[in-house]
């Protein structure tokens, strides 16, 4: 049985969307309460994605294991009962623009003397764009993640996947642990309380992906090379996709060999990587070419005899019905109330959120009343 180490803590989750709520259930996994405060019109997730009897898939996705609480921020009663839990909470997050969650009481200084306070926002609470509205889409295209994903013809296209949100969730909820620890060592070596204020935003965690090609791009003033050319997606006969990856310059001669293309691996263009990359316009369509000669899972044996990593390109219900995910059991299914059995990938090295994501409002009564 694996640890949860927040048990007793509670986290009051202010935020909405996917990057806080995340957090958020990060912390409830492991073992902390934590109550989802949401408007009467509820967290906006709730009406994304596949959605029946006010769930819906996004929702769920991010925020089970909680406790939802509905309060009517523009009203004074609502504030100043969202400044009471907020004057309770061990972890204190929010997700909006700068300076709102302190007009709704529900800033740094609402909070514990020894609180977290985690902020999330598009940009930061500070500089020019501070106040800029973001998602997960404007993210990906500010910090470059739609530039190094441009398709054949170099036009940047948005990563399939929530990247930017889930990146900065995942940040704020390390950002949250490292504050525990020193609140902890505090609290043991007998130093004062006091209250930790977080700012992560999504230009930061989209740029943490990007750390790698940011720091050479800045070494060389311009946009680098290729890394690894011709690693990447190819198409076999059967229509069907797979993809190859390549990180020392014997493989490429080896995947030459696979394919029956020596001649490639012979060529001077195609010496090493930087030379591929400089000539990719006219190795790609050989290699394309090549590929096409056999089914994609046809290749795979032959890729692997060769000692080149490469792997069907799966869509989610590929890899559900992919029998090593089933055989250990990757996705297990959560009921989810309103929307039946979901198959939930598990949380990677962390326990898995107790029950499933919170009707809107449904435990108002009985934590208003807890709580006094």
């Amino acid at each position: 049985m694996q640890d949860r180490p927040y048990e007793g803590l509670f986290v009051l989750d202010a935020g909405q969307g996917v990057a806080g709520p995340y957090c958020g259930m990060l912390l409830a996994a492991c073992g902390a309460e934590v109550v989802k405060l949401e408007p009467p019109e509820g967290d906006w997730s709730r009406g994304l994605s596949t959605r029946s009897g006010g769930q819906s898939v996004m929702h769920a996705a991010f925020n089970r294991g909680k406790r939802s609480v509905m309060l009517d921020l523009r009203e004074a009663e609502g504030r100043a009962t969202a400044a009471r839990l907020a004057a309770r909470a061990d972890v204190l997050i929010e997700s909006f623009r700068p300076g709102v969650a302190a007009r709704l009481g529900l800033g740094p200084e609402a909070a514990r003397t020894d609180a977290v306070c985690l902020s999330i926002s598009g940009f930061g609470q500070v500089g020019p764009y501070a106040e800029r509205p973001c998602t997960d889409s404007v993210a990906q295209a500010f910090g470059g993640l739609m530039f190094a994903n441009r398709d054949e013809e170099g036009a940047p296209r948005k990563v399939g996947v929530l990247a930017s949100d889930m990146a900065t969730g995942l940040h704020g909820f390390a950002a949250v642990q490292a504050a525990l620890a020193a609140r902890w060592r505090d609290a043991a070596e007998g130093r004062p309380a006091r209250r930790r204020v977080l700012d992560v935003s999504l230009m930061a965690g989209t740029a943490a992906l990007q750390s790698f090609p940011i720091a050479e791009a800045g070494l060389l003033g311009r946009p680098p090379a290729a890394l690894n050319v011709p690693a990447g997606c190819y198409q076999g006969a059967d229509g069907r996709w797979l993809a190859i990856a390549l990180v020392r310059e014997a493989e490429f001669g080896a995947l030459c060999a696979v394919l029956g293309r020596r001649d490639l691996a012979a060529d001077a263009r195609f010496a090493d990587f930087p030379a591929r990359a400089r000539h990719q316009a006219e190795l790609l369509p050989a290699i394309r070419a090549a590929f096409r000669a056999l089914p994609a899972g046809d290749w795979l044996p032959l890729l692997a005899a060769g000692r080149i990593m490469a792997e069907r390109a799966n869509g989610p219900n590929d890899w559900l019905e992919d029998p090593h995910v089933m055989a250990v059991d990757a996705a297990p299914l959560r009921d989810q109330p309103g929307l039946g059995a979901l198959p939930f990938p598990r949380l990677p090295g962390l326990p898995e959120p107790r029950g499933a994501a919170p009707g809107l409002g449904q435990d108002t009564e009985e934590i208003l009343r807890r709580m006094g």
